[in-house]
């Protein structure tokens, strides 16, 4: 059965792949087209964020491949770990490593580790899927042999941190069977922070990074002027220059970490690709979130949701387990097949909450988008410009759909769409006749 489901999944994908490539050309001419539609329907609005005919065509396609690798692949993943428990696999991997393994902790070790490859490995298939849409719409430009090292790291690292994280939640469950999840929550929380601290020492793993002084001076000048505007206290040496460019086309600008881990980056796709006025929009946008303590925000927000979802989680879950737990051979929720139907039923929740999630950070993203084109007024000549510009040079790199499905939207989207950034960034003029902006008095 996981593997009927599993194949129908790729199948399903690989078709959409294969029908994108077949129509890009054909689907400019087709009368009743949603293309031709969308390109009327730009020229007559004049839209903000915009693409040309052959770009628009591959946009759609490529965001429902997106759209489906992305609700699909979370379902897949809730399904895989259900399939886990419903074959009594859980069971069998949990009584044969206690025959082969001494000790409760390598057990523990063994097992999770496991589980943590069996996932990966479930999920291949679907990541290949996406890996081959990137580098068909040329968003891409990492080979297979690159991609799979990189697969592999991070295999490798959410086995050094995932492993203890889930033995110790584990131990957490057998010794408080009854106020596990409250615990868990206490831990949980500080685990979070800790995460955003360390984001930044995690990235050289997978990229190379080099002062952006060293390449692009000017740039750096220009970025202290916004840095000395909004306060982030990030000095030169804390700038950098990634060398993404060795696998992807795509354009981007960032701040991460948090303290004394707190750094600018810029791609070099984006540093000598895209105006410098056009990337201190971008910065400005990321600033945002620092000042405006989306971090902190995000941490209070996420705590308290965390503390009655594990709550109803663990009421969930004892019930699966009256339910269900001697046909899937799990006795209690303490032992380690019992820990997977914590694990499903919090996978579940997280496919099941996401729109809320996305909400806020939907919210969040565009106080960003209105304090970044704030931060460049006065550094630049013509903040809504440069701020639509950035959009489409955004928008245009990662073929972004202008026109987005709503359902897509609201279950998926992180950020609003491009479009709707662009268009009030067109419009967002606070300073016309004398006056100030959200966040910034001058």
């Amino acid at each position: 059965m996981d593997f009927c489901v599993k194949t129908l999944v790729t199948v399903g994908v690989a078709l959409m792949l294969i029908c994108g490539a077949a129509t890009n050309g054909a689907m400019q001419s087709e009368p009743g087209s949603r293309q031709a539609a969308a390109a009327a329907q730009q020229a007559q609005n004049q839209q903000a964020y915009h693409l040309p005919p052959d770009k628009l065509a591959k946009a759609i396609v490529l965001n429902r491949i997106r759209a489906f690798l992305d609700i699909g692949g979370s379902i897949w993943g809730v399904v895989v770990l259900w399939l886990l428990l419903a074959t009594r696999a859980a069971a069998r991997l949990e009584a044969w490593v206690g025959r082969v393994v001494r000790g409760r902790w390598r057990q523990g070790l063994v097992f999770f580790t496991a589980l943590l490859v069996t996932v990966t490995v479930a999920s291949f298939p679907l990541d290949v899927v996406g890996h081959a849409a990137s580098l068909h719409y040329h968003i891409s430009v990492e080979g297979w042999g690159s991609w799979l090292l990189d697969n592999a790291k991070a295999l490798g690292l959410s086995l050094v941190v995932g492993v203890p994280v889930l033995l110790l939640f584990n131990r957490i469950v057998r010794v408080s069977p009854r106020r596990y999840w409250l615990w868990g929550w206490v831990i949980a929380v500080p685990l979070m922070l800790l995460s955003t601290f360390v984001e930044p020492l995690m990235e050289p793993i997978f990229y190379k990074f080099e002062p952006l002084s060293e390449h692009y001076p000017k740039l750096v000048t220009e970025l202290e002027k916004v840095v000395a505007k909004t306060g982030t206290n990030i000095p030169p040496d804390r700038m950098y220059l990634m060398l993404a460019s060795e696998k992807t086309n795509g354009l981007n600008a960032y701040v991460s970490g948090i303290g004394a881990t707190k750094r600018i980056v810029v791609w070099d796709t984006t540093a000598g690709r895209i105006p410098d006025n056009e990337i201190l929009f971008v910065f400005g946008h990321e600033s945002g979130h620092y000042v405006l303590h989306h971090i902190q925000k995000s941490l209070v927000i996420t705590s308290i949701a965390l503390f009655f979802v594990f709550w109803v989680c663990a009421g969930v879950a004892a019930w699966l387990l009256r339910r269900f737990g001697a046909r899937w051979g799990v006795e209690s929720l303490g032992g380690r097949a019992g820990f997977v139907v914590i694990l499903l039923v919090l996978s579940a929740a997280g496919f099941l909450l996401q729109p809320a999630g996305n909400a806020v950070s939907r919210y969040f993203e565009h106080q960003a988008d209105v304090y970044g084109q704030e931060a460049i007024h006065g550094i630049v000549s013509d903040p809504q410009k440069t701020a639509v510009a950035a959009f489409n040079a955004l928008g245009e790199s990662g073929l972004d759909d202008p026109d987005p499905n709503a359902f897509v939207v609201f279950w998926t989207y992180s950020h609003p769409p491009i479009e709707q950034r662009a268009e009030f960034a067109e419009h967002y003029d606070p300073w016309r006749n004398g006056g100030h902006g959200r966040y910034f008095k001058n």
